[in-house]
């Protein structure tokens, strides 16, 4: 079925949930997975309440900290389970061509993702990363709600 599951995950609880569910799948198939997070940038003109109020060394530690923390968690799960993991961690702008271009260089079978995350309003302006990855994936994805 499937051999190598990418596994977006950005924190947020719906991401968390989704990340536990593909990695149940991971087992069911005796597939190993890559969990990966992307670390937005510092940007001066922002409508994130994290950035307005941070300066941009306080922000980059803590959204490092915020990241470390869930790949810590998924890849706790995934040994739980018995599922081979590996996790990264990139810093970017767009996360749906990360995680696509990660798909494709780890040689991923399945990208399971939740349906949305923390991106809140910014998604409503800008379009979720979900949709992205769905338009442009040539990997299969999978989108837990």
């Amino acid at each position: 079925m499937f051999g190598h599951i990418l596994i977006p995950i950005d924190g947020s609880s719906l991401s968390m949930a989704a990340m536990r569910k593909a990695i149940a799948l991971a087992h069911d198939a005796k597939a190993r997975v890559t969990v990966l997070t992307v670390i937005e940038p510092f940007r001066i003109f922002s409508v994130s309440p994290e950035q307005l109020e941070s300066t941009q060394e306080q922000y980059s530690e803590e959204a490092r900290r915020q990241a470390d923390l869930a790949l810590e968690e998924a890849a706790a799960d995934a040994k739980a389970h018995d599922v081979p993991v590996e996790t990264a961690a990139i810093e970017s702008d767009d996360p749906y061509r990360v995680i696509i271009e990660t798909a494709q260089k780890r040689g991923c079978d399945l990208v399971a993702m939740a349906s949305h995350g923390r991106r809140g309003f910014a998604a409503l302006l800008l379009g979720s990363v979900t949709v992205k990855v769905l338009t442009h994936s040539k990997v299969p994805v999978l989108v837990y709600r």
